[in-house]
Parts: C-alpha cells; sequence; structure tokens
C-alpha cells in the first residue's frame, strides 16, 4: 500500500491497468467497490471489472458464443467463466439460472432485495460475486445462502440496505466489502470460521460497539475499515493481525494508553475527522514502534500528541495547534537520535512558519515535506 495515495490525488474516477499476461492492478475506488483497489490476476483468468453495459453489442455476444447464457446477462467469449448481469434492473435473479461454469458473476447495479435459499446452488464454482448498490435486505438472506460456495474468495455488498453481517459466509473467503449499509451489529459467531480473511470494509455503517467476540475468527485480518460509523471511544476487541485499520469520520474525543498496545504489525491507522482532544489523548497512546502512517486531521486537538520516533507519515492538518513541540517527535536529539518522519502537515493550525523553533531541523533531518 503507498502511504496516503488517496490524500494526494483525485482516485474516484474508476481505474483500470490491463495487461496481456501476469497479475495487474485493476484499481476501482470509486464507491461501487468500497474505495479499496482489487487486484486482479491475468493468469488465473480473472476479468474486468469494468461493467460491459453499453459497450458491446449483446446480439455479438450471443452470435459467437456458443455456450448457454441467460437472456438478461452477458457472457464474453473472451472470460468464458464471468457472468455480466449488472445493470440491468432486475428485481429477481436471471430466470434462465445460472451456468454451472461460472466463477465470476457480476450482478451489481440491480433491483435486487434478497435470493431464494437454492439461487447459487448452481453455481459452486464462483471466486467473485458482485452484489453492490441493490436493494439488499437482512432479512431475504438465508443463513445457508452462500456455505456451498466453498471456492469463493471475493464477496462484495456494497451500497445496500444490510443491518447485519450476512450469516454462513464460506470459510475460503479473503474479501468482505460491506460498505455503505446500515449494519448495527454483528450476530455471535458471524466470523468464526473466516481465518483466510484479510480485508473486511465495514465503512459507512451504524456500529457503535464491539462485542469481546464480534471479530473473533479474523485470525488473518490484514485491513479493517471502520469509518463514518457511529463510536464515541476507540473500539477494543478488534483483531490483533491487522496492520491497516481506518476509524476516521466517528465521533471519538479520545484514544487511551493501551488500546494500540495489542496490534504488533499495525502500520496505518486513520483517526481524521474525529472529535480528539488533548484531554482525551493518552501520552502513551501512540507508543507503537511498527507504525508508518499516523493521520489525525480534522480534530480539535491544540498540541503535537506525542508519536514514536519510528513514524514516517503524520497528518494533523485542520486542529488547533498553536506551538510545534519537538519533544513529542523527538524524546532526544543526537547523532543517532532522530524522528524518521518523512512527510508533516501543520497546515490549517495555529501556527506560523517563523514559529517554528531551531532545533526542528535536528530533530527531522530525513523529512521530505512540512506543510505549515
Amino acid at each position: 500500500m503507498v502511504p496516503s495515495l488517496e490524500r494526494h490525488m483525485d482516485l474516484r474516477p474508476l481505474l483500470l491497468v490491463l495487461a496481456a499476461l501476469g497479475p495487474v492492478w485493476g484499481s476501482t475506488l470509486d464507491v461501487d467497490y468500497g474505495g479499496v483497489p482489487l487486484w486482479i490476476n491475468r493468469y488465473l483468468g480473472e476479468p474486468s471489472v469494468l461493467s460491459l453495459r453499453g459497450r458491446m453489442d449483446p446480439s455479438w455476444f450471443r452470435a459467437v458464443n456458443t455456450q448457454s447464457c441467460p437472456t438478461e446477462c452477458e457472457c464474453p467469449v473472451r472470460w468464458p467463466t464471468a457472468l455480466y448481469c449488472d445493470y440491468r434492473d432486475l428485481g429477481e435473479m436471471p430466470g434462465d439460472g445460472l451456468p454451472s461454469r461460472t466463477q465470476y458473476l457480476f450482478l451489481q447495479g440491480n433491483n435486487l432485495t434478497g435470493f431464494s435459499p437454492d439461487s447459487f446452488a448452481n453455481a459452486t464454482r464462483l471466486r467473485w460475486l458482485f452484489l453492490d448498490q441493490n436493494q439488499l435486505l437482512s432479512t431475504r438472506l438465508d443463513a445457508g445462502l452462500f456455505s456451498g460456495l466453498t471456492r469463493l474468495v471475493n464477496l462484495f455488498m456494497n451500497h445496500n440496505n444490510l443491518t447485519e453481517v450476512p450469516a454462513g459466509l464460506p470459510g475460503n473467503l479473503r474479501q468482505l466489502r460491506l460498505a455503505y449499509n446500515r449494519i448495527e451489529k454483528i450476530p455471535p459467531g458471524t466470523f468464526q470460521n473466516l481465518q483466510n480473511l484479510t480485508l473486511l470494509l465495514l465503512q459507512g455503517n451504524r456500529l457503535k460497539v464491539v462485542g469481546e467476540s464480534d471479530f473473533k475468527g479474523l485470525s488473518s485480518l490484514n485491513l479493517l475499515d471502520l469509518t463514518g460509523n457511529l463510536f464515541e471511544k476507540f473500539p477494543r476487541h478488534l483483531p490483533p493481525s491487522i496492520s491497516q485499520l481506518y476509524l476516521s469520520n466517528n465521533s471519538m474525543v479520545g484514544v487511551e494508553g493501551y488500546v494500540l498496545q495489542g496490534f504488533p504489525s499495525l502500520r496505518y491507522l486513520r483517526l481524521g475527522r474525529n472529535r480528539l482532544r488533548d484531554g482525551g489523548m493518552d501520552p502513551a497512546a501512540f507508543n507503537l514502534s511498527s507504525l508508518v502512517e499516523l493521520d489525525l486531521s480534522y480534530n480539535q486537538l491544540t498540541q503535537i500528541p506525542v508519536v514514536p520516533t519510528t513514524l514516517q507519515y503524520l497528518y494533523l492538518e485542520a486542529n488547533q495547534i498553536s506551538v510545534f513541540n519537538v519533544s513529542s517527535l523527538c524524546r532526544e536529539v543526537s547523532p543517532t537520535a532522530y524522528s524518521r518522519i518523512k512527510i508533516l502537515r501543520l497546515d490549517g493550525n495555529k501556527l506560523l512558519h517563523h514559529q517554528l523553533p531551531a532545533d526542528w531541523v535536528m530533530c527531522l533531518r530525513v523529512l521530505h515535506q512540512i506543510y505549515v
């Protein structure tokens, strides 16, 4: 992951890099896919994530493709295991059923509210399932709906009307994207068998607290996005394996000193656009040598919080900071003791460049950019 790439570029439009051979980065950073890139491996025959709707004549597909294809969908010859049924105004699954060869199913942008229990019974080879931008309801998802999809690795259900995380998820799942729903709770045991899950997107939901067993079972989770929920305190009981934790756009006022000590691999922590104040920040809150990037922008801080000298990217813009505390960045300054910060943002505070103390240069001797 490139630190804070989206902070410096407008990555909302759909980006797709195609190569004739080898893995490529099929990046889709618009809201449809939850704002995180999707890697495409051409060696595995993985198809384009771009919709084919309106780009090619469906009659041409049927003229050159002898395989069965639901009338509501498109089945490109180039990707014979892909089924594009996206943006068709569908209120139910394709009437002809799903071909058993289907490994990549695109159903986003329809009006689906739920499925019958056997909707995917004939598609046991599914690897990707895209259900973004529908009207899916938790009450219309059977507990065993996905359990038979033992090869499923990516499940996308962003922008729906779910109120809880779906049950019965298959154990081979690697990515689960549930951003921008109405999720208020995680039923007990939901993630118990998901030891292979590495990415979980839950931003834009209505979570307030995390129970002790809510995330139990996620032993391989790398990225957890809880941005834009209703947390007033830093959530506890998160998976200790995470290296990227996003908690921006919540209502937290502080960070206690012990909450990060259970995350030995945490590298990227984003707490921007909360209500963080000096009084709620424990001096040891960020005492974690593994941290590479820390985002505290758009809060109510008046001082630079104490951060580890190993930190490389620190974002403090749009706070109320009026004093540059060198001791917050360097406990001492010597030929071998200095901060590894490369980018420091202090713009939008009450601090002017000429107010920086004389010894800041010795502390930040590997600095690439500073914004004041």
